[in-house]
């Protein structure tokens, strides 16, 4: 949703008009982007390739994180955000697909880079003001997603250890 307009001038001196967008808008509309940017960058992390997976199994997860993410985004100033469950969900195929802990957190990490890269990426379409507080909204709906995975991945391996004593 296109939410404002900005006069700018061209590259001729005239001015124009540019359309301003808020984060969640952007994130929404280079969302595959995004995701191809997040895969390049995981794919030079030779900690992170060591588990061979399918482009599926490597991205499956991050449309419906990303979608939560422009969905807190859009939340009114005070709303509690939902937990999500498809961050729960990950933790758990992660664990079974044989990451460590330190992986999770690196493929979060990376997340968030990708997702402040994509928004340098796209500042002439941002709108400024909501800019800084959209920024920790994002960190804090990415870091809300990293406990929730960490909180069923280590839920899974107290599992194990109670079944094995």
């Amino acid at each position: 949703m296109i939410k404002t307009m900005k006069a700018v001038k061209g590259h001729n001196g005239s001015a124009g008009a540019a359309a301003v967008q808020s984060v969640a808008d952007i994130l929404e509309r280079e969302l595959q982007h995004l995701i191809k940017d997040w895969l390049a960058r995981v794919d030079e992390q030779a900690d992170l390739t060591c588990i061979q997976l399918n482009y599926k199994d490597r991205t499956g997860h991050l449309p419906q994180l990303l979608h939560d993410v422009i969905a807190r985004l859009r939340l009114d100033a005070g709303s509690k955000a939902p937990i999500s469950k498809v961050a729960a969900i990950h933790g758990d195929l992660r664990r079974k697909q044989g990451y460590s802990v330190a992986m999770v957190v690196e493929e979060s990490r990376l997340l968030q880079v990708t997702i402040f890269s994509t928004l340098h990426n796209n500042v002439k379409d941002l709108e400024f003001r909501l800019l800084l507080p959209d920024i920790v909204t994002i960190a804090g709906e990415v870091d809300a997603q990293l406990k929730e995975q960490m909180l069923r991945f280590m839920a899974e391996d107290t599992a194990e250890r109670t079944k094995g004593n």
